[in-house]
């Protein structure tokens, strides 16, 4: 029996154990830091099979490991899990209509819930095979919460948990089925506090100084200094407190975020810094008093080209989902849900990928059915980020995309809600398990493809992980 055969029979052998598991995590729908029913039934699903758990790691509550080690316990291979929901998100699982089960709850809009339990499927196989075959080495897989937050996997990181693994493989929830080749960018988040002079805005204003002034007039200045940097660069805001609901009061408190976002992380370190001065320009402004903290920050993600060559291949020979009748019918159903603009960008979307000539098939049957090669000179960037990016820093480490949903599809919506929890999200996870237990397998079993994957990181990092967190930012827990 192939190694693919085995690691297959493991996987479909617990299939309705596994989708189950993803439904259940789907229906909590917990958001960043919150995820202790999410992170229970995982934690209870691996060490029913065999595996060690290490709860509340790096001072996170629902972040964990799961680890099995045979033999010698070398190599060590990490497979990385999330299972955190998005914000006002709730959605009835399959139906191509807007219906909240709850009003203003979250859901998976990410497909998080899939994303989770396909890594632990796979650990469980790989596991099953080290037993089998009598191998050595040791499967570690790291339940990592708040992806859509503050992330947990730089705390995680910072506190030496991948120092000796010597690889790491994840993968995520996706409309193509591929190893994506492009990098995803580096991001720095805070919170930049305002504190003036409360007064009467109408009896005595003179006196008053406004921290909503202060926010209003950094926000002025951020939109001048977007003409100022590199196109690759974001940024973005949203007020947490925008100084209360009384116009008649001169507002003394307000708060505001700021996410920056640029390829590299001593790119957004500069940008940021120009915020941070934009900020105190509109505090000297309004004679207010400014203070700023740092609350998160994720490096790059630069797919390991050693280890993505292996992995596409593996992503060729598990093959893509197998998609019914019934189940294009439902994609095609849901991109008409999609307002005329999105819908259009997503006939373009399916231009660029699949050619002119294939619109009409791919929309009358948008799910991708095929598997779209790795591409080892590709250098650019995606305009996302993800905390994947520190794990890359701190080991070799891909990251690989299978079909969940509509070609097309726009993430964090109540489609990709629905889709999370159908036949279509169950068929991308048990995909995604298999490719990801066979990558790791097969890596594990190269030591000389393990090195020159550590030879490449040691070209990116330079000998050592560095946190772009400042030393002072903890997980934000019940803050973020």
């Amino acid at each position: 029996m192939s190694e693919l055969q085995f690691l297959s029979q493991v996987i479909d052998a617990k299939a309705d154990r596994i989708k189950s598991l993803a439904r259940e995590i789907w229906g909590y729908a917990e958001l960043a830091y919150e995820e202790e029913k999410s992170a229970a039934a995982l934690e209870q699903a691996l060490a029913s099979e065999g595996f060690t758990i290490e709860k509340g790691i790096a001072d996170i509550p629902t972040a964990f490991t799961a680890t099995f080690v045979s033999g010698s316990g070398k190599p060590v291979a990490a497979i990385l899990g999330e299972y955190d929901a998005l914000a006002e998100l709730s959605q009835a699982a399959g139906t191509t209509e807007r219906q909240a089960l709850c009003a203003g709850a979250p859901g998976h809009g990410c497909g998080h819930n899939l994303l989770g339990v396909g890594g632990a499927a796979a650990a469980i196989a790989v596991k099953e095979y080290l037993q089998q075959e009598g191998k050595d080495g040791t499967i570690i897989y790291f339940g990592c919460p708040a992806e859509e937050g503050a992330g947990s996997k730089q705390f995680i990181a910072r506190a030496g948990y991948f120092d000796n693994v010597d690889f790491a493989y994840a993968w995520h929830p996706a409309y193509l089925n591929r190893v994506p080749a492009k990098g995803d960018v580096a991001i720095m988040g805070a919170n930049f506090t305002f504190d003036g002079i409360a007064s009467h805005a109408g009896g005595a204003p003179e006196l008053g100084r406004s921290a909503l002034d202060a926010a209003e007039l950094m926000n002025v200045g951020v939109n001048y200094l977007r003409e100022h940097m590199i196109d690759q660069a974001r940024v973005h805001y949203a007020y947490s407190d925008a100084g209360g609901a009384q116009p008649n009061v001169v507002p003394a408190h307000a708060v505001i975020k700021y996410e920056v976002r640029a390829p590299k992380v001593a790119q957004v370190k500069e940008l940021f810094a120009r915020v941070v001065n934009i900020a105190k320009g509109a505090a000297l402004m309004t004679e207010t008093k400014m203070e700023y903290e740092v609350t998160m920050a994720f490096s790059d993600y630069v797919p390991n080209k050693t280890l993505a060559v292996l992995a596409d291949e593996c992503l060729q020979e598990v093959g893509a989902p197998q998609w019914t009748d019934e189940e294009y019918k439902l994609a095609a159903d849901f991109v008409r849900t999609y307002p005329k603009p999105i819908q259009k960008t997503i006939a373009e979307i399916a231009e660029q990928i699949y050619g002119f000539e294939r619109v009409p098939e791919i929309l009358a049957k948008p799910l991708d059915s095929e598997i779209h090669p790795f591409d080892p000179k590709e250098t650019g960037y995606n305009s996302g980020s993800t905390d994947v990016g520190d794990v890359g820093y701190a080991t070799p480490t891909v990251n690989i995309n299978v079909a969940t949903a509509c070609v097309g599809n726009v993430g964090h919506s109540w489609q990709n809600v629905a889709f999370s929890n159908s036949s279509i999200g169950d068929k991308g996870m048990m995909v995604a398990a298999k490719v990801l237990a066979l990558a790791t397998v097969r890596t594990m079993a190269q030591p000389e493809l393990i090195e020159k994957a550590k030879a490449e990181l040691l070209r990116k990092n330079g000998g050592k992980y560095t946190c772009p967190l400042p030393e002072y930012a903890q997980p934000p827990i019940g803050k973020y």
